[in-house]
């Protein structure tokens, strides 16, 4: 169970980095408890980026933060909406 916690962490850091792309078809592989603890690990890495120091004089640095944040955000809407369609 552990082991399957981190990955799922591991699974919201690439989403946030662009490496994983969310949508349906890339969540049917999981079970309905996995997404839901998907979505808390996706919330967790939300907070995380929003708790970095805000980088004021950097154009790309606050450009890359903002796209992190913008795919966490779609991937919170694409797994809700999965997850609604779903129950």
């Amino acid at each position: 169970m552990e082991g399957r916690t981190k990955s799922l962490q591991a699974i919201a850091s690439d989403i946030a980095e662009g490496f994983v792309i969310v949508n349906p078809i890339f969540l049917k592989k999981f079970k309905e408890r996995e997404l839901k603890e998907l979505q808390e690990a996706l919330i967790k890495k939300e907070r995380q980026i929003r708790a970095e120091p805000f980088p004021f004089n950097d154009a790309f640095q606050i450009r890359q933060r903002n796209m992190k944040l913008q795919r966490i955000a779609q991937a919170m809407v694409v797994l809700k909406n999965f997850l609604e369609g779903r129950i």
